[in-house]
């Protein structure tokens, strides 16, 4: 098992947020790292990063207990995995059919869940693994919390540094290029969504569990477009991410 967990610390009520993620060349597992960041900025979030290893696939089928113990004391699961022939990574689709025992027991329903997924192509058909994941969240009567920002690079002053650069509101859509390393991982956009994503749903999971009071931040596209202005111009991007 590869978790790493993260405690605020803090008097806030608490809540548990697993970001369970599958990498091959550590591209996706630079998402899951930036998701996760997001969400420790929330009061009171124990944040768990969790890869699902080929190395635990036996015989095709996948088995961790220590990961399924975790992931039925939290909150919020929020699934990830790179986008592979316009489908969920063979591994991680074998750690999604051994959620058989949950799913026949209902022992995930109501928690909260989210999505996203990374590929080389602009499009490579990513949406086909947020749909899978989404359906997935589904089945085992889950809660599923979107994207809820605005879309970038879609008019002539964007670029791909833009917040949600690549208008993706079902999950969280990032790409890389093929011949560069997981240090060059997405954009700096990609990332920067990536961890509104995780604050986002840390945010709704305090809401959701707590009864924590939550106002909903909205901004026009003129507002979105000025925002992902700023942050390519900062140079501490990760310390404007209000408004998840």
């Amino acid at each position: 098992m590869a978790v790493n967990d993260v405690d605020r610390g803090s008097d806030a009520p608490s809540v548990t947020v697993a970001v369970v993620h599958h990498s091959v060349h550590g591209h996706t597992r630079v998402l899951a790292e930036q998701l996760a960041d997001g969400a420790r900025l929330v009061p009171g979030a124990r944040v768990h990063l969790v890869e699902i290893r080929a190395e635990d696939v036996t015989a095709g089928r996948w088995h961790d207990a220590e990961v399924m113990a975790l992931l039925a004391r939290s909150d919020a699961i929020v699934f990830g995995c790179p986008t592979l022939m316009g489908s969920v990574s063979a591994v991680f689709k074998a750690f999604m059919e051994a959620t058989f025992t949950p799913f026949t027991t209902q022992a995930w329903k109501d928690k909260l869940a989210g999505g996203f997924t990374m590929s080389a192509s602009q499009s490579g058909d990513k949406l086909a693994v947020l749909e899978q994941l989404a359906v997935f969240g589904a089945q085992m009567g889950m809660q599923w919390i979107g994207v809820a920002d605005m879309p970038g690079n879609n008019w002539s002053g964007g670029t791909r540094d833009d917040v949600n650069r690549l208008g993706s509101w079902l999950g969280l859509m990032s790409q890389s290029h093929a011949d560069l390393g997981a240090e060059h991982a997405g954009s700096l956009g990609d990332r920067i969504t990536a961890r509104r994503y995780g604050e986002r749903i840390a945010l709704l999971t305090q809401r959701w569990v707590n009864g924590v009071p939550y106002t909903t931040s909205r901004m026009t596209e003129h507002e979105a477009r000025a925002l992902s202005a700023s942050l390519r111009e900062a140079d501490d991007a990760p310390a404007a991410l209000t408004g998840a």
